[in-house]
């Protein structure tokens, strides 16, 4: 294998829940990858000074940060070739348009599996081949998508959220409890 190539086959995943951080590692090394975990943006921004892996795998809602968006962003800084495919239990249209302003050449939600990750780096590029649906959008995916664009621009602060949307903090709770996909 030349140094390209494992540079190439180096993946960072940024993902704060260890267990499934673990399990997609190891499920992408028996695949040739080299691994490297980090669950905040410290972690990879520290990671970034002694490697650059050529893919990564980021975690949209991450502990204690704002979201993965800034570990998007740092990750196609540092290499705008890097393949980063983001995911995420919170999936809306607006989350989904700015990680790929940001750099990131796929999104999925969560549950997602070693292969539909595999997958979604081989499709960086855009296709006109994708199948366009007539479906009607309701007025509950609207407010679902309206919450998660303003959860994003609060950095996740469902009280502020909650303000910004003129309603009570533990509705909001509630509206995301029933909604949440993990």
């Amino acid at each position: 294998m030349t140094e390209t190539t494992e540079a190439e086959r180096q993946l960072l995943i940024v993902e704060d829940d260890d267990a499934f951080a673990r399990t997609l590692g190891r499920s992408f090394e028996r695949r040739g990858y080299a691994v490297m975990l980090a669950s905040n943006v410290e972690e990879v921004d520290t990671l970034l000074q002694a490697r650059s892996p050529g893919y990564a795998v980021v975690d949209l809602k991450l502990n204690g940060e704002a979201s993965g968006l800034a570990c998007v962003q740092m990750l196609h800084r540092h290499n705008p070739k890097m393949l980063i495919v983001v995911l995420t239990g919170f999936a809306s249209i607006a989350t989904a348009v700015e990680t790929i302003k940001l750099g990131a050449c796929h999104y999925l939600a969560k549950p997602s599996n070693t292969d539909d990750i595999e997958a979604a780096f081989g499709r960086a590029t855009g296709t006109t081949e994708v199948e366009l649906t007539n479906r009607s959008t309701s007025i509950k995916t609207l407010e679902w998508e309206r919450i998660h664009e303003m959860l994003a621009e609060t950095g996740f602060n469902i009280s502020e959220t909650a303000r910004r949307l003129g309603m009570h903090r533990r509705t909001l709770a509630r509206k995301l409890g029933k909604q949440q996909v993990k």
